[in-house]
C-alpha cells in the first residue's frame, strides 16, 4: 500500500517547488513590486505621478511629461526572515541573509510628442530552504521491502530548497496626445535566471524565458492626476535537469529516472490605477490600487523534455488579489525631497494548497525614502522598507495520505515573516 503513495509524495516535493518564490518578497505571493527607489519610499503608490524619474518604472507613460531625458541605476538589498514552529519546534529558514536585486531605467525624450523607455527590475522571486526533520509527517526516510541489493531505506520527500529569480526588461514608447494625455505601449521580456526546487527526494534546476506585453496612461489636470498601468499574465518556459535522489524510488517504479524537464512557470497579470492630488508644489499624495491575478498561477506541470511526458502536476489553487497603496512626497527644500508610504497586500494562497515553499500571508509595508539633487543634472535617491506579513497559523482539516503535502496537516504550523529592504539609486538628467 505504501508503495502505491509514494509515487505522489515524492514527485510533488521534487517539482512542487517551482511555485516557491521567496521572500525578498515585498507583495504578497512572489511579486516584487518596488520597481524603483522612489517607488520604494512611498510603497510604491506612483503610477499616477508625472514629476519623479522613478515614476517611469511604474508607469512608462510618465516619460512624455518630462522635460528631457534621464537614465537611473540602482538596486535593492533585502534581509528577509521566514519561521515556522511545527510539533518538531521552532524552525528558521536557512535562505541567504541578503539577497539583491538590480533596478535600471532609461527614458529618451525623441520630440515633444514621442519618448522611449526602457526598464530593468526583478518582479518576482522567492527563496526558502527548510532543513530536514522542519515538518515530521514528510521528514527522515521510510522502511520498503524491496528485494536486496536495493536500499530499504528511502527519502520520504520534504520540502527543502527553492528559489526562483525572475530579471524583467521592458522597452515601451510613449505617445503625447495632448498637454493634459499621454499613452503607452511595450514589451514584457522575463528571463527566468534561475529556478532551484528541491526536495529529500529529488532535485529540479533549471532557467528559461517568456514574454508579454504592458499599456498604460497617464492624465494630468491642474493638481489632479490619474494613471494607469497593465502587464498582461506571461508564462516563463523553464528548462533544466530532474534528478531523483534514490534509485530505490526508479526500479520499485515509485519515481520517474532522472531526465531533462521543463516546466511552464505562469506569471500573473498586473493591473494599477492611481490618483495624485498635489496640495501645493511641496506636498502631494497618492492613493493606488493594484490587482494582481494570481488565478493564471492555478497549475504547475513539470515534463520530460524530449518525450514530453509529464512528471509531475499540482494545482496551486491561488486567488486575484487586491494592494492599496497610500504614498506621500514631501519637498522639503529646493534639492531635497521626503517621500513616506503604507500599502496593505493581500494574499492569494488559500488554506485547500497550501505550501511550506510559499507560507505567504497578508502583509503590510512601511516605507520611508529621499531624494537630493547634485551638479551636473544628477541626484541621489535611497529608500527604506519594512514588510511585516501576518502571522499565519495554519491547521489543516486534511490529513496527510501520502498522496501529496499541499493542503494537509502535515504542514500545520505557526508561520512568521518579515524583511528589511534598503535600495539606492543614481540618476542623471540631461
Amino acid at each position: 500500500m505504501f508503495q502505491r503513495q509514494l509515487p505522489h509524495a515524492v514527485a510533488l516535493t521534487a517539482a512542487v517547488g517551482a511555485l516557491a518564490v521567496q521572500a525578498p518578497a515585498q507583495a504578497a505571493g512572489f511579486a516584487l513590486p518596488e520597481a524603483s527607489i522612489a517607488g520604494l519610499g512611498t510603497a510604491n503608490a506612483m503610477v499616477a505621478n508625472p514629476d519623479e524619474t522613478g515614476a517611469f518604472a511604474y508607469n512608462p507613460a510618465a516619460i512624455a511629461f518630462h522635460e528631457g531625458s534621464s537614465i537611473a541605476v540602482g538596486g535593492l538589498l533585502i534581509n528577509p526572515s521566514f519561521s515556522v514552529r511545527t510539533a518538531s519546534g521552532e524552525h528558521e529558514s536557512q535562505g541567504a541573509d541578503w539577497l539583491a536585486t538590480p533596478q535600471m531605467q532609461i527614458a529618451a525624450r525623441i520630440n515633444e510628442r514621442w519618448s522611449l523607455g526602457l526598464g530593468v527590475s526583478a518582479p518576482f522571486g522567492l527563496e526558502t530552504r527548510w532543513e530536514d526533520g522542519t515538518f515530521p509527517a514528510v521528514s527522515g526516510t521510510r522502511t520498503l521491502a524491496v528485494p536486496a541489493p536495493l536500499d530499504p531505506e528511502v527519502p520520504l520527500g520534504q520540502p527543502t530548497a527553492s528559489k526562483l529569480e525572475v530579471i524583467q526588461i521592458a522597452p515601451t514608447v510613449a505617445y503625447r496626445v495632448n498637454d493634459t494625455l499621454s499613452v503607452s505601449a511595450g514589451l514584457d521580456l522575463y528571463w527566468g535566471k534561475s529556478a532551484k526546487l528541491n526536495s529529500t527526494a529529488g532535485q529540479l534546476s533549471g532557467d528559461g524565458a517568456g514574454v508579454g506585453f504592458n499599456l498604460s496612461a497617464l492624465y494630468v489636470q491642474g493638481p489632479w492626476s490619474l494613471g494607469a498601468s497593465f502587464h498582461s499574465a506571461s508564462s516563463v518556459g523553464l528548462d533544466g535537469h530532474y534528478v531523483v535522489n534514490s534509485q530505490t524510488l526508479v526500479a520499485v517504479g515509485a519515481a520517474e529516472q532522472s531526465q531533462a524537464a521543463k516546466i511552464d512557470f505562469d506569471l500573473p497579470w498586473r493591473l494599477q490605477l492611481g490618483v495624485r492630488y498635489e496640495f501645493n508644489p511641496q506636498l502631494a499624495v497618492e492613493f493606488d490600487w493594484t490587482r494582481t491575478g494570481w488565478t493564471e498561477f492555478d497549475t504547475l506541470e513539470i515534463k520530460g523534455r524530449t518525450t514530453g511526458d509529464l512528471i509531475f502536476a499540482d494545482t496551486n489553487g491561488w486567488t486575484d488579489t487586491n494592494a492599496y497603496r497610500l504614498g506621500v512626497t514631501y519637498q522639503l527644500r529646493p534639492d531635497t525631497q521626503l517621500r513616506f508610504g503604507y500599502a496593505f497586500d493581500e494574499t492569494g494562497q488559500g488554506d485547500d494548497h497550501f505550501s511550506a515553499r510559499v507560507p505567504d500571508n497578508d502583509r503590510h509595508l512601511f516605507s520611508i525614502g529621499v531624494a537630493h539633487s547634485l551638479d551636473r543634472g544628477l541626484s541621489l535617491e535611497a529608500g527604506y522598507m519594512y514588510v511585516m506579513a501576518e502571522d499565519r497559523n495554519y491547521r489543516s482539516n486534511t490529513a496527510y495520505s501520502g498522496h501529496g503535502v499541499n493542503g494537509t496537516d502535515a504542514l500545520d504550523g505557526d508561520y512568521e515573516m518579515d524583511a528589511h529592504i534598503f535600495g539606492l539609486e543614481l540618476v542623471k538628467v540631461f
